[in-house]
C-alpha cells in the first residue's frame, strides 16, 4: 500500500506533468493506487496524492455505480461543463473534514486510459463531481480552497494541525 500524503505537504500545491510513457510501471502505480483507495476508502485518488506529480488519477466506479469497475484517467482535460450542485466532499488528503462544494454538474471530458488511448465523454452526478475533485489535485487545489472565506478561516486551526502531522510524519520517514 501506498502513502497518502497529507494536507501541508508541498507536492500537493504542484501543478502534476502529463503522463508521456504508458509502460509496465504505470500499470503497477495505478493498481497500487487503485488498492491504496479501497483501503483508504476513498472514491478517487490522484497521482500528487501519493507523492507522485504526474496527472493521472483513478476512481472507484464501483462505488458510483453497479457493476462498475476501478479506471485510471490519465491527462485529462475538462473541454465545457453546465449546471451547478452542492455537495458535500472529502478528501484522503484533508481527513475528518467534509464541506459542502459548488462545482458545475455536468462536464464534458477528454483524458486517456492506460493504455493511451484518448476518449472524450460526458459526466454528470457523482462520476462528474469525483472527476472535478481529483482534476483539482493535479492543478494544486483542495476541495477547501473553493470554500468561502469564512468557511476557510473557521476551518484554518483543524488544516493546520493536519499541515503539521503531516511535516512530522515527513520528518520521520
Amino acid at each position: 500500500m501506498m502513502r497518502i500524503i497529507k494536507y501541508g505537504n508541498p507536492i500537493l500545491r504542484m501543478k502534476a506533468k502529463p503522463v508521456t510513457e504508458f509502460d509496465e510501471e504505470l500499470r503497477q502505480t495505478i493498481d497500487d493506487m487503485i488498492e491504496t483507495m479501497q483501503v483508504g476508502e476513498g472514491i478517487g485518488l490522484a497521482a500528487p496524492q501519493v507523492a507522485i506529480s504526474k496527472a493521472f488519477f483513478v476512481i472507484d466506479n464501483s462505488l458510483i455505480e453497479e457493476g462498475g469497475q476501478p479506471e485510471a484517467i490519465i491527462n485529462p482535460e475538462i473541454l465545457s461543463s453546465n449546471g451547478e450542485s452542492i455537495i458535500e466532499e472529502g478528501c484522503l488528503s484533508v481527513p475528518e473534514i467534509r464541506e459542502d462544494v459548488k462545482r458545475p454538474d455536468f462536464i464534458k471530458v477528454k483524458y486517456q486510459d492506460v493504455d493511451g488511448k484518448m476518449h472524450e465523454e460526458e459526466f454528470g452526478g457523482v462520476r462528474a463531481r469525483v472527476f472535478q475533485h481529483e482534476l483539482d489535485h493535479l492543478k494544486g487545489i483542495f476541495f477547501v480552497d473553493r470554500l468561502g472565506a469564512m468557511k476557510r478561516k473557521l476551518l484554518q486551526k483543524q488544516l493546520r494541525q493536519i499541515a503539521e502531522e503531516e511535516m512530522a510524519e515527513r520528518v520521520e520517514v
